[in-house]
């Protein structure tokens, strides 16, 4: 599989020349450039530092599709986009997310105290959403006042307040959401939604965070951005001319006309609401300090974690689920097992039987799919009753690394088929499975998937596929589970949580061992099939890199 294009392989166009912030489309000369330019230099100088004692530490956020869904702290990866992997052996979420509100003037520095919080709570899953994002579409004349800067931004009734509620509480479920992308410059959301999963902690921040009630209601603590309005206008002055294309008489005169009255009227009063007041925002290192402290004895208290021993003993002594279809155990299909699980059988061997079976596998699987009459004519003239398949398209989606190597059998037996792939890795300190990265082709929600990977012991990974294409709108009933071998345990795992979700395999074994290794299985499969080293402690594939 060909690697992603980097940045460098993209044609370099010539930059766009600046617009003038007057609300005409007229290219800004350069002399009026630099001096907007000089303008926002002497704003900077006018800010105090800002200054915790943190070394500056590089980041990027999921505010573009071109970046990564993640933040890079001096500690260590936060994924700000990635699914969580707290679900129970029934597959359902077991707690809700714990959501912080961050209201506070515009300029307020909200955006930054959320990155420090988020930084210093050292949590790997971690959505940052912002309620810049949930402006209403605007008019005609609207669009028209707003180009004249005579449009109230700082308004509630700037907000889709019915949107953000939604969106928060599908976050909340650890469900996946749409989130508009909004562009500051033509004051219009972008043709190109992101999509969000839920985390942990949910931050979300804006200048009217407790304006509704609704919204109050969903807010797990509140915390109010107090910072001096001198230092407010000269940050609203530098964001503007330098991000957003503004001129300073046009920012003054939107500060003067809707963004201190609204401060007024209606944020500041909200600051009653709050759980917590964070004078001189970012610059206050104690209650930041004293925030995160509380937040983690709420996660304590919550324990959203993955309860890998409930799920062990769950479904014990059950008999198979009708959902799962064991290819027969031939002579042949019993003779490629016994290569492929010998440990003295070479990586040459080991590829050419494990790509029989899985051939074998994905025909078998196949014949689940709808078949519908249809009615052909031969070359001789005659009609021919025969099937044809009644879905609309087929695709597959591989579970990283191991589940990649059945991707060439289901293209050499799909023709056309779509291909999307999922990777889930291990915690290595707490054991739970964490989703790192997730490629899916669009409108996959009509389709019949393909779900792969070659073992499934416990189930964990394969759930939290599972879990991430409903997120996806894919029917419970149009996903396959293939895999080359399974272990009871994992069989039942999937099935319970999932009831409609067909499952197919070669081969069952009985035992999963203390280390959730299947017994007797297969080894570590990626490992034999790439020729990679061993993991240290001997683990299958599933445990390595995926909790099966």
């Amino acid at each position: 599989m060909a690697a992603p294009p980097t940045s460098t392989d993209a044609p370099r166009k010539p930059p766009a020349p600046p617009m003038a912030g007057d609300g005409t489309d007229r290219p800004v000369a350069k002399s009026e450039a630099a001096g907007e330019d000089r303008n926002a230099e002497a704003l900077d100088r006018l800010l105090p530092p800002v200054g915790t004692g943190r070394s500056p530490r590089k980041r990027t956020t999921s505010q573009c599709k071109s970046e990564p869904p993640l933040l890079r702290t001096s500690k260590r990866t936060i994924y700000t986009a990635g699914r969580p992997p707290w679900y129970n052996e029934h597959g359902a979420q077991s707690k809700e997310a714990f959501a912080i509100g961050l209201g506070g003037g515009s300029a307020s520095g909200k955006t930054t105290v959320a990155r420090m919080i988020i930084e210093a709570l050292d949590v790997p899953w971690v959505v940052l959403l912002s309620m810049d994002s949930f402006y209403k579409v605007l008019t005609r004349q609207q669009q028209e006042q707003a180009a004249r800067n005579n449009y109230n931004f700082d308004h509630p009734d700037a907000f889709d307040f019915d949107l953000i509620v939604s969106t928060l509480q599908k976050l909340k479920q650890g469900k996946s959401v749409q989130v508009p992308v909004y562009d500051f410059t033509t004051h219009s959301r972008k043709k190109d939604w992101k999509t969000l999963y839920g985390a942990n902690v949910i931050i979300f921040e804006g200048i009217m965070a407790f304006a509704d009630k609704a919204l109050l209601e969903l807010l797990d603590m509140k915390i109010f951005v107090d910072t001096d309005s001198d230092i407010r206008l000269v940050r609203r002055l530098r964001r503007d001319i330098s991000e957003r294309g503004r001129d300073i008489v046009g920012v003054i005169k939107q500060y003067n006309k809707f963004v201190k009255p609204a401060f007024d009227q209606y944020i500041q009063p909200t600051m009653r609401l709050a759980d917590i007041v964070v004078p001189r925002g970012s610059g206050n290192a104690v209650a930041i300090d004293l925030i995160v402290q509380h937040v983690h004895s709420q996660l304590e208290e919550r324990k959203l974690r993955w309860d890998m021993a409930a799920l062990a003993s769950a479904h014990q002594c059950h008999p198979l689920p009708q959902t799962l279809s064991v290819l027969k155990s031939t002579p042949q299909v019993r003779g490629m097992h016994t290569i492929i699980r010998d440990k003295e059988t070479s990586r040459d061997e080991f590829i050419f039987y494990s790509k029989r079976l899985m051939r074998l596998l994905i025909e078998h699987a196949l014949s689940f799919l709808p078949f519908q009459d249809c009615v052909v004519q031969t070359p001789q003239g005659q009609d021919y009753a025969g099937k044809c398949y009644a879905g609309k398209q087929i695709t597959g989606v591989s579970i990283l690394r191991a589940g990649e190597t059945m991707e060439p059998a289901l293209r050499a037996v799909c023709k056309d088929v779509r291909i999307g792939t999922i990777l889930i890795q291990t915690n290595q300190l707490t054991g739970e499975p964490e989703l790192h990265y997730l490629r899916l082709p669009k409108d996959i929600s009509d389709d019949h998937v393909i779900l792969m990977d070659c073992t499934v012991s416990t189930g964990a990974a394969a759930m939290m596929a599972v879990r991430v294409l409903l997120d996806h709108d894919v029917p419970e009933d149009k996903i396959f589970l293939l895999s080359l071998l399974m272990a009871e345990m994992g069989v039942h795992s999937v099935a319970y949580a999932f009831p409609r979700v067909r499952i197919i395999t070669t081969a069952v074994d009985k035992r999963v061992n203390d280390l959730f290794r299947i017994i007797p299985g297969i080894g570590n499969f990626g490992d034999r099939y790439f020729g990679t080293d061993a993991v240290p402690d001997g683990s299958d594939e599933e445990e390595a890199a995926s909790v099966g």
